[in-house]
């Protein structure tokens, strides 16, 4: 009875991590640019049932369904662990309509920003769906395989469910098409001259930022696997998707003449510099992992806030065929993500020290 309730815990543990980051990422983009915060003459009721017909659009409908949508599966799929399947949907789409009714009453004192009661409507029904699809997987035989398959895959102790969602957070960060492989730098409409009109620039320290970061991630992984032969197969599958993501998400955004603009040559040099450290890695002991790790991680952040000329994500905006707000906050979003990657690194080693350690001793 008892592993079973150890591996229950550590499944929702997970969870709450990846819950809490959703969440975050929602309050960002309901209330992004932060800035001209002013009293409404009106009060709240008053604003929420203001005709919105000229200013509201299929396409903000079906954007604020969507953001919910993964928000309701993950809180149903905390609060099953404490409840009944219908309460639990109950619960989560009543918590989310509490989130959007907040971030609405916060929008209210942001001019840049509309409140609609329609968007309570549709945020409320992405949750709900969302939560009956939490209904739907979670009893699913290969939803409980999964789970143990990634129980038994990954070390077991402090900090392995945060160096996870971590994970999760850097493949977040790398998807986005107006940056280049693993870059941080994003591109902009005259990147694209260069590429095709003078080939000769290049850039070493974009590439040594490639470079930092595809280590950084090898080293996490690392420090999560049981048997560390896996990581090779891991990181290659997870460049693979990235990879992936990108090229589907630049034909879908960006303007036909920009599809393949984040496979320049920084990013190709940087990525086989990477790889080549993170396989040198596999020869040190673990616990100079974290020091390996400690000094990647602020290479990279003085890389990427000294030394490269980091464009603002609006620059990039040129890129896409879409011009909405949403795409906006995707670029902002994936940037933050990029730069709290390497200092949450740190938490989390400094967090796991003991289990990595002891992981050593066991070993030998």
């Amino acid at each position: 009875m008892m592993p079973a309730l150890s591996a229950q815990s550590d499944r929702s543990l997970l969870r709450r991590y990846l819950l809490a980051g959703y969440v975050l990422m929602i309050a960002y983009a309901s209330l992004s640019p932060f800035a001209g915060w002013e009293a409404s003459p009106a009060s709240f009721m008053e604003v929420l049932v203001s005709h919105q017909s000229q200013t509201y659009t299929a396409f903000d409908a079906v954007a604020n369904w969507l953001a919910y949508l993964p928000l309701g599966m993950l809180l149903a799929l905390n609060l099953g662990t404490r409840f009944k399947p219908l309460r639990s949907m109950l619960l989560a789409t009543l918590a989310a309509l509490f989130l959007s009714m907040a971030m609405e009453y916060l929008q209210m004192y942001l001019p840049m920003r509309a409140v609609a009661s329609v968007d309570v409507l549709t945020n409320s029904m992405g949750a709900l769906c969302g939560s009956v699809l939490s209904l739907w997987i979670a009893p699913q035989a290969w939803f409980a395989r999964a789970t143990q398959w990634r129980i038994e895959l990954f070390q077991r102790g402090d900090g392995v469910d945060f160096g996870l969602a971590l994970v999760m957070l850097w493949m977040f960060a790398q998807i986005n098409p107006s940056l280049p492989m693993l870059g941080n730098v994003f591109l902009t409409e005259e990147a694209g001259h260069i590429a095709a009109f003078a080939p000769s620039q290049f850039s070493m320290w974009a590439s040594a930022a490639v470079a930092c970061n595809l280590l950084l991630i090898g080293l996490l992984l690392q420090t999560l696997f049981r048997i560390r032969r896996h990581v090779a197969a891991a990181l290659l599958l997870m460049l693979s998707v990235v990879a992936l993501g990108k090229f589907v998400t630049a034909a879908v955004l960006l303007k036909s003449w920009a599809l393949m603009l984040w496979l320049n040559g920084e990013a190709v040099l940087g990525l086989l510099a990477g790889l080549t450290l993170t396989g040198a890695s596999f020869w040190l002991p673990r616990p100079a992992l974290l020091l390996a790790a400690l000094g990647t991680s602020i290479a990279y952040l003085a890389l990427a806030a000294g030394v490269l000329d980091s464009t603002a994500p609006a620059a990039a905006m040129r890129l896409y065929h879409w011009h909405y707000g949403h795409l906006r906050n995707f670029n902002w979003m994936s940037q933050i993500a990029s730069a709290v990657f390497p200092l949450l690194l740190v938490i989390y080693l400094a967090w796991a020290r003991r289990r990595i350690m002891n992981v050593e001793e066991r070993d030998k």
